[in-house]
Formats: structure tokens, sequence, C-alpha cells
């Protein structure tokens, strides 16, 4: 018999990046908010690379930080080393990479939620979901608690039914030998949902003191003070490097004689792994022409010996993963402390979500993480942090909050999900997004912050620095634009010290600027120096420089909000509608989109169908399905 637990606006069951954005954003905007886990000492765990950043995923961050969520501060807080990659291209390519502390990150959340006084913090396995009315009305834990609740958000990662691979061993569990969840994922095909099997894997994790460094070589911090969030001032001064090493010819040879061992090759695991994070067997047959392979060898944190062995994931037998590292430059006489594992777990195919991550068949019900199949902790933190906004906004009777494509790579992301759904752990790439000069790193704060503002989740300090900044930006253009530059003599032997060509005439120093060789710094030479802040200067060059690229980007989106603006009736009878495709009719039935943007992105609509749904919608003869 189940007992009367408690009653709250939200639950979120699980307590993974996902869950830990979800249930700080729906706290913050005042939902009563419970959070179950499976483990209170596994919240915020990374079960693969201890790192948070990278091409995209970097991005996601800052925006996650730009919205008022939690992951941009916490690993500024415990990060063991931090780079700007992609320094050499333009900004729409530029990302942070911080390698975590994997002790310290877990424990600053831990004390983040901990503190948040509208969250309640229990460790508990929810076994099912309490459906009335195809509306989800809370959950019941193993022990029979039944907690009710307006809004419930379920990231439970690779926890449902999940299973750990190595060679011929598998057995039942999570990331780092924890429970899984087993009649959840079972109610939920109950329920109609259909769930996909996917895999994903990590490297083998070595001794420090067993590793000979002069063999690889050094992968330093970067020196110039970096941050992920827009609030933090103090930075970490003493970096711990990263190293790199390959595989080689050996190392091939080894993975080739016994592939057949390998879970992925025997026949024993069904599940999808991910395309953009291969393990090193995939690696070795996919491109077999590659005579070596990176491997980065990097730290797990400041008190810790075990070192993340990048690059190497596998789910060969244990001995064959020995005799596997000791083929490589520096770990020659390795310990491994942990072997590496392929681990596979139930997904829900996406598609099966509205934009906002509300589930299409139970009202109330939202999901976010890799339950929605996708890959990496950035990935589920953006996703997280939505879902908690909008069952929030849910409970709270408001329209929920969609972000579109061209306003953040969480948009990107979401849409892509939802929209075209994915066959393999999704990943997110700078590729994937069709403004990403608009999506940059640099200014993820002036396209999201006024937006978490009115949410809730950004202070009124902080919104008042915000505005500020946009001031001083503004301010400066025009003083840019107001500044003329005459060819003196004194000039003249600037622009050919910088190897810019000399000025036939006077000009404005904001078109000085656009010289491709040219930079802040160096209209400030000839200009005299501004008391700037480093990130307002750095948004007044971008914005200059790359002006004409980025008016062209905004017409583009201008063209694609008209689409994205015509909204689709619901539950519209697409049968009723003479002319459109059957595959047309299939796919929209299914997706069920909210606009003609979103529609025009499903694969197998074609833009003919495109323009009969506009002509039946405007024409007024929608018919609705009873």
């Amino acid at each position: 018999m189940t007992y009367h637990a408690g009653d709250y606006d939200v639950i979120v069951v699980g307590a993974g990046h996902a869950g830990c954005e979800a249930a700080l954003a729906a706290a913050k905007m005042g939902a009563k908010t419970l959070m179950l886990t499976l483990n209170l000492d596994m919240i915020a765990y990374m079960p693969c690379n201890p790192s948070i950043g990278g091409p995209a995923k970097g991005i996601v961050v800052r925006e996650i930080d730009a919205l008022g969520g939690a992951m941009g501060k916490v690993i500024d807080q415990s990060y063991i080393q931090m780079r700007m990659l992609n320094t050499r291209k333009g900004p729409a390519v530029r990302a942070l990479r911080a390698q975590a502390d994997k002790q310290v990150y877990p424990k600053k959340m831990k004390y983040m939620l901990e503190n948040e006084p509208n969250i309640t913090l229990k460790q508990a396995m929810v076994n099912e979901l309490i459906v009335e009315d195809g509306v989800c009305k809370g959950v019941i834990t193993e022990t029979n608690a039944a907690y009710y609740a307006k809004a419930v958000v379920i990231t439970t990662g690779t926890y449902m039914r999940g299973k750990v691979l190595i060679g011929e061993l598998e057995y039942e569990s999570g990331p780092n030998n924890q429970r899984v969840a087993k009649r959840l994922p079972e109610q939920l095909e109950e329920l109609g949902f259909e769930l996909v099997r996917f895999k994903t894997g990590t490297p083998p994790r070595v001794n420090s003191r067993t590793i000979d460094y002069s063999k690889t070589e050094i992968q330093p911090g970067d020196d110039e003070p970096l941050s992920f969030s827009y609030e933090t001032t103090e930075y970490v001064t003493d970096q711990i490097p990263c190293w790199l090493t390959y595989t080689t010819k050996e190392s091939h040879e080894i993975i080739d004689e016994n592939l057949h061992l390998s879970s992925m090759y025997s026949g024993m695991m069904k599940g999808t792994g991910p395309r953009y994070c291969p393990s090193i067997e995939d690696k070795i047959v996919r491109f077999h022409d590659k005579p070596r392979h990176q491997i980065f060898l990097e730290p797990e944190g400041r008190e810790t010996e075990e070192v993340y062995v990048q690059g190497l994931s596998t789910s060969l037998p244990e001995n064959i993963q020995v005799e596997l590292l000791r083929s490589i430059p520096g770990l020659e006489n390795a310990e491994m402390m942990r072997p590496g594992y392929a681990i596979e777990y139930d997904a829900i195919e996406p598609t099966q979500l509205k934009p906002s991550l509300e589930t299409k068949l139970i009202e109330g019900l939202f999901t976010a993480g890799q339950i929605n199949g996708t890959s990496g902790y950035e990935e589920a933190a953006g996703q997280g942090l939505m879902a908690g906004i909008n069952a929030a906004l849910k409970v709270q009777g408001k329209e929920p909050f969609i972000l579109d494509r061209s306003q953040a790579y969480i948009g990107v992301l979401i849409d892509d999900l939802v929209t075209k759904g994915t066959r393999e752990p999704y990943r997110l790439l700078t590729s994937r997004a069709e403004y990403r000069l608009l999506l940059r790193h640099d200014n993820a704060d002036l396209r999201l912050t006024e937006l978490g503002y009115e949410l809730g989740l950004i202070s009124e300090e902080r919104y008042a620095k915000f505005k500020q900044k946009v001031k001083m930006i503004e301010e400066e253009k025009k003083r840019l634009y107001k500044t003329i530059v005459k060819p003196s003599d004194e000039v003249q032997q600037k622009l050919e010290e910088i190897g810019s060509s000399p000025l036939k005439e006077a000009i404005r120093a904001y078109d000085l600027l656009k010289r491709p060789e040219m930079t802040y710094a160096h209209v400030e030479e000839i200009i005299g120096s501004s008391d700037l802040p480093r990130d307002v200067k750095e948004q007044v060059e971008i914005q200059i420089k790359y002006e004409g690229y980025i008016k062209k980007a905004n017409e583009q989106v201008e063209r694609m909000r008209k689409m994205e603006d015509k909204k689709i009736p619901e539950n519209i009878d697409y049968d009723a509608i003479t002319g459109l495709a059957s595959e047309a009719k299939e796919k929209l039935k299914k997706i069920q989109p909210i606009s003609i943007g979103q529609a025009s992105r499903i694969s197998g609509v074609n833009p003919s169908d495109i323009s009969i749904l506009l002509v039946y919608i405007e024409q007024g003869k929608v018919k609705r399905t009873s």
C-alpha cells in the first residue's frame, strides 16, 4: 500500500546534469520542488569525461548561464584547467573547454541544490508515475511513498534498464556500478511511449604515478583569466596540465586481433552508439588508413591520481585493455585503476515531445537529458534548464518558453530532437546551427539575459550590470563612428607598423576597425585608449568587424521567423487536406509541428506540401480531429 508522502508543484526525477538545472530553475521561479535521486552521493556525477565545454557545447554552457542556470558557475568554481578553443578561427566557432575536478564539481552542485529554499532533496528509487486521465499527477517510489505534483520532469540519464558490457561480461548497472531503473521504462512502454536502445562508453582510468610523461606532449591551460559564467570574478591560477600521446601500429594490431572479443563487435550489444564520440574499436575499423589516433591524458582532480584516457573508449576484455594501454607511448608501465566499459540504456524517441519538452502523450510530464537521446553533460543541462522552466510555467498556467534556432544552440538542440528525432546519441555540433555567426560564445548574454530576467532567473543586480554593459557597447560604437582619423604622419607610420595600407583620406575609426588586419587594440593606439572592460571591447570589435555578415544573417532569421509565426492549429486533421503527399501526412501527424517553420524542417515534408498546408490554413478550412 502506498502512503501520501507530500505535495509539490514540480517533481524532478534524477539528479544528473539535466536534473540539477531543472530543479534549480523551477525552484527559482517559485515552484515548490521535490528532487528524487537514486544516490545523493552521485549528484552531478561525471561518469565519462571530467570536462565541460568544447565546440558548440561550451556555447551551450554560456547560454545556460545567460539564462540564469548553474553549470557555468559550478565549473568556474571547480576546474583544474581552462582553454579557449579555435582562437585562430572566427568568433562563431570559438568555445571554452574546462577540465573539471571530478570530486569538487558534484560537491559544489549538491551544496547549491541543498541551499535552494524551494528544493527538497531526497534519495529514492522512482518506480512508477501516477497518471490519471492522461495527466501526470506525481510519482511512487519503491518504498511506496506517493508524492504528488502539478508537473513531473524525468531526467534518468542512462539508468533506465542500464547494462554494462566489458568483453563477454555483462551485468545490469548504471554508471559507476549504480542501481538501474527497471519498472519505470516498463511503465513508459505501457503508457504508449516508443523507447529506443542506445549505448555509450568510457575509456580506462590509469594511475598518474605510472605514466611516463616525458614521452607525451604537455597541454597547458590558458594564462588569460577565462570563465563560463558572466558573474565569475575569481579565477583558478594554479592550473594542472593535460598531456597528449598517440596510438601506435601495435595498438591497432591489438584491436584488430581482438575485435571479435569486443562487446560492440561480438553481437552482444544491441544499442546504437554515438557517431561523433566513437570507441577506439570504431575508430580503427572506420579509419583503418590512419596510422595513429590522439589520446589525451586528463587528470580527474587535484586530490586523486586517476587519469582519464580520453580517446580510448572501449568494451574490450580487461586483459586486452591492459595490453592496449601499454602499447601507447608514456603508458608502457601504466597501471589501470578502472577498465573502460560500454553501457546500454533505454531512451525515449524524442519526436514524442513538444518543443517545451512536455510529452505529447501525457500532460504535465516532461523529459530532459540523455533520456531524450542526447549525449554530453552540456546537452543534458541545456534541456534540463528548459524543462524546469516549462514545468514551472505549466504550474503557473503560463505559455511555454521556447527558444528558436536563431536565439540559441539550446534552441537548435531541442528543435532537432523534437522535429527530426535521432537514430543515435545526439551530439551538438557547430555545423548543426544555420545561424552560428549569431550564436557565439561572446554574445550569449546579449541574446538571452533579458529572457532570463523576465523568467525570474536573473537577479536585479546582475540585470543592472548587464544593462550597463549594453549601454557601454552602444556608446563606444557611437564614439568610434564619430571619431575621424586623419592621414597624419604619425597615423601612417602606425598603420605601416601594423601592416595596414596608408590612408588616402580621413576615415572614421569605426570603418578603420573593419580592416581585416586591424584590432580594437590597434585602433586604441591611434585614437587613444578607452577605460572599458575587456568583454565590452571584444563585443565592439566583433559587432563592427562582422557587421555586414551579421546583417545578412539577421535578414535570413527574419524570413524564417515569418514561417515560425505562422502557427498550425492544434488537432488539425491532416487527412482532410487534399494534395498532401502520403509521407507528409504520416510525418506531420507523428510530429504535430506547432508552426509552418517547424513543419518545413521535418524529413519527408517537401516544399510543395508546405505550400498546400499554408493555403489550407489561410483559407480557413481547418478541420479538427475529434
